[in-house]
């Protein structure tokens, strides 16, 4: 007789993970001021969605909805274009000769 296979052990679900972050995202603060579209040339606001380094930070990040981040990067875009925003923050640039630190050169 043949043995009945997969009935040994009951079905296992997934726990979900809660985490600190589980639970309901925050609405995209655009969504919330009902802003239609987002302007390239409110500086202040778009900053808010550049690192450090210049990039465009992603939604994950800044919690803006598709729609609303598709938007902010074509107006951070526009306003690099502009010159209103910089492409890459000059703060810790080194545009001198790059030299390895362990030891002299040959």
């Amino acid at each position: 007789m043949a043995k009945a296979r997969g009935r040994s052990k009951p079905a296992r679900r997934r726990e979900k993970r809660g985490g600190p972050s589980g639970g309901r995202r925050k609405p995209c603060q655009h969504c919330r001021d009902k802003v239609e579209q987002v302007d390239y040339k409110d500086v202040a606001a778009l900053r808010r969605f550049i690192s450090e380094k210049g990039k465009i930070r992603s939604r994950r990040i800044t919690g803006a909805c598709r729609r609303h981040q598709a938007q902010v990067a074509r107006a951070v875009k526009r306003a690099r274009e502009l010159a209103l925003l910089p492409y890459v923050n000059e703060g810790g640039r080194d545009d001198g000769p790059r030299r390895r630190e362990d030891g002299p050169r040959r």
